[in-house]
């Protein structure tokens, strides 16, 4: 269970529920069967409303410490279960229980090589062809994923849990008023929508927005800090962060893509580390900040003979949260980037590939 921004959700006639339904046998849950109930309670709230905007990568930073459950709380999920249908979609599949993170071991990091490793890597980017999507085309990213759902359990409270892995698709058009969601056991069946006229800015662009952006590093940079000025728990760890989701779930022109790398080697605090996996298991190079409040260091990893970006990594490297260092909190791997002429289109013959 990811928290995601508040949405607005439907009001419920809870008073008439608790007609309908039966007086619970037993008020006190065990801790097992409250982590269930709660992590479904909380994939049912993400799933009730309509999406307005594409999500931003889950964030890590909210961690949910287990507290006694009542029977009001229990009838409350019965309640959500029993009513919600999701906009843009089926009733939400079951989703998978979370899983003990993996333990890596940690390795260093260095600024020996950084400068010329970044360098490397963007202008390979700036030699890579990107499709230009068109009107009515739609951007595609098809991802790997698992990010943290639970930190700690009344049972043991130094092990973190986790997303199993899993499948995310998204599609988004060039101007982001339409797109699609579609994640397997943690969106309804078939998918969401992503529709909405919100302004395009850095924490929610869109390709076309992409493209009005500075390609010098400098500039680009302090737009950067200006806009995500307050935010997150440090100014360098949140530009870090919004550099970093640029890079996930979107595709940029070739020339921004290679400023976004050079602005990232001038944050304070980045580091080259030489060896890290994704989600999909491939090893390569990545590009790493540590976050000083939360102990974890966010790592975008990229492949070693080709500095094609692959993916990214989130390890705690400090102990913070009960959570002990070397705890995975967050895998991803993009597997597939294309432009389609259709949402919900699978790239194909007609699919052009980043």
């Amino acid at each position: 269970m990811i928290r995601k921004k508040p949405r607005r959700e439907e009001s419920l006639d809870y008073a008439e529920l608790a007609r309908l339904l039966p007086a619970p046998a037993d008020p006190y849950l065990s801790p097992d069967r409250h982590l269930l109930l709660e992590e479904h309670l909380m994939n049912e709230l993400q799933s009730a409303a309509p999406t307005p905007t594409a999500p931003r990568l889950p964030v890590r930073r909210i961690l949910l410490i287990g507290v006694p459950a009542t029977a009001a709380a229990l009838a409350g999920v019965i309640a959500f279960t029993t009513l919600n249908n999701a906009e843009g979609g089926e009733r939400a599949e079951a989703t998978p229980p979370p899983v003990e993170a993996p333990v890596v071991r940690i390795e260093p990091g260095s600024t020996a090589q950084l400068a010329a490793t970044i360098e490397r890597i963007a202008a390979a980017a700036s030699a890579r062809k990107t499709p230009e999507p068109g009107p009515g085309q739609y951007i595609y990213v098809k991802s790997r994923v698992s990010y943290l759902t639970v930190s700690h359990t009344d049972k043991d409270e130094s092990k973190a849990r986790v997303q199993p892995m899993h499948i995310r698709e998204v599609w988004n058009s060039p101007d982001g008023k339409q797109g699609w969601l579609d994640e397997p056991g943690y969106k309804p069946k078939g998918g969401i929508t992503l529709n909405s006229d919100a302004e395009r800015k850095l924490s929610a662009p869109s390709y076309n927005y992409l493209k009005t952006l500075p390609t010098d590093p400098d500039t680009l940079l302090k737009k950067i800090y200006k806009e995500t000025e307050g935010q997150g728990n440090s100014p360098d760890q949140e530009a870090f962060t919004t550099v970093g989701d640029l890079l996930g779930e979107q595709l940029a022109p070739a020339k921004l893509n290679a400023a976004l790398y050079r602005a990232a080697a001038k944050i304070p605090g980045v580091v080259l580390v030489e060896h890290a996996q994704d989600a999909a298991g491939r090893e390569g190079i990545a590009l790493a900040h540590v976050d000083d409040h939360s102990g974890d260091r966010t790592e975008w990893i990229f492949d070693r003979t080709t500095y094609a970006y692959l993916g990214s990594r989130a390890v705690q490297v400090k102990q913070a949260n009960g959570i002990k260092p070397g705890t995975v909190l967050e895998y991803t791997a993009v597997l597939k980037r294309a432009v389609v002429d259709a949402q919900k289109e699978r790239p194909g013959a007609h699919g052009a590939n980043a």
